[in-house]
């Protein structure tokens, strides 16, 4: 009544080269989405990163023009070093008494620090003294915070340390 249909088990060698050569293309075209798709996160992460310290920073200066004058009034204004950020000041206000602008060390993605007593915690700083074009730090103050890395963005106009 029913004809015996043989089947025949396995692959033949052109299915395989076929599959191989699709699954390659595929491959080809994830890996650079992969990079890039770190490297984005590591500019949002950097943008993130400049602007929490920048606004402790500016939180710092605020703090410090509202002071009232005296014998803890000195200086620019700006804190001395980023440790000063997390440490905290004491502006002279009882009620608040010590006050701390980070919780934690805040580090460059691109460029983290060699090793935990990096003072610098990976960025470059300017004082308020320093040129805007300045490579090194005066070391008065604590003006700004700036990328060490020397790479471009992927919008491929601007270098991290400019940002």
């Amino acid at each position: 009544m029913f004809g015996v249909l043989k089947v025949c088990k396995g692959l033949s060698l052109i299915e395989l080269i076929i599959t191989i050569t699709i699954l390659g293309i595929l491959a080809a075209g994830v890996i650079p989405m992969t990079r890039m798709t770190a490297q984005r996160t590591k500019e949002i992460e950097l943008r993130r990163n400049l602007r929490t310290i920048r606004t402790a920073i500016d939180d710092y200066k605020r703090k410090f023009d509202k002071m009232p004058d005296g014998p803890l009034k000195t200086g620019f204004g700006y804190p001395k070093d980023l440790q000063e950020l997390l440490d905290g000041r004491d502006f002279g206000d009882v009620k608040t008494g010590k006050i701390k602008f980070l919780r934690r060390k805040i580090y460059d993605p691109f460029h983290p620090p060699e090793s935990e007593n990096d003072d610098m915690w990976g960025w470059n700083l300017r004082s308020s003294v320093d040129k805007p074009d300045s490579t090194s730090w005066g070391k008065e103050d604590l003006f700004d915070v700036y990328s060490m890395s020397e790479g471009s963005a992927l919008d491929g106009k601007t270098k991290y340390n400019e940002w």
